[in-house]
């Protein structure tokens, strides 16, 4: 398989994950939404808000913004740092795990069809 098959076959998981969110019952997330949520719960924290916004080379208000919509979904909660009262810290919630969990059954879901598409659009191409 060279580079383009992986990236078409990257982009049909990707769509395919896409739809399959936007379809569900409940709130979208934008795409940085969901770059915090997927931060916040893929890497090793104590992440704060200044620390999201270096890594995703994003404004500290605009990780706010996100901030507040995740919250309000209970994907993600903000507590005072007991160390450093001026900070912030991002913690995951019960919720937040279970959006990733379905989530990665989506992708997952998605890339095993991806060949079976990818069969189908060869054929259909000759």
């Amino acid at each position: 398989m060279n580079l383009s098959d992986d990236a078409h076959g990257l982009a049909h998981v990707l769509r395919e994950t896409i739809l399959a969110m936007v379809r569900r019952d409940g709130a979208d997330l934008s795409a940085r939404q969901l770059a915090v949520l997927l931060t916040v719960y893929l890497t090793e924290g104590p992440h704060t808000v200044r620390g999201l916004a270096a890594e995703l080379r994003v404004s500290k208000p605009a990780i706010t913004r996100a901030l507040d919509r995740l919250g309000e979904l209970d994907f993600a909660r903000r507590k005072t740092d007991p160390l450093d009262r001026r900070s912030v810290i991002v913690q995951q919630t019960a919720a937040g795990q279970t959006f990733l969990k379905e989530l990665r059954a989506n992708m997952a879901a998605a890339a095993r069809s991806e060949p079976a598409n990818r069969a189908s659009g060869a054929a259909a191409a000759a």
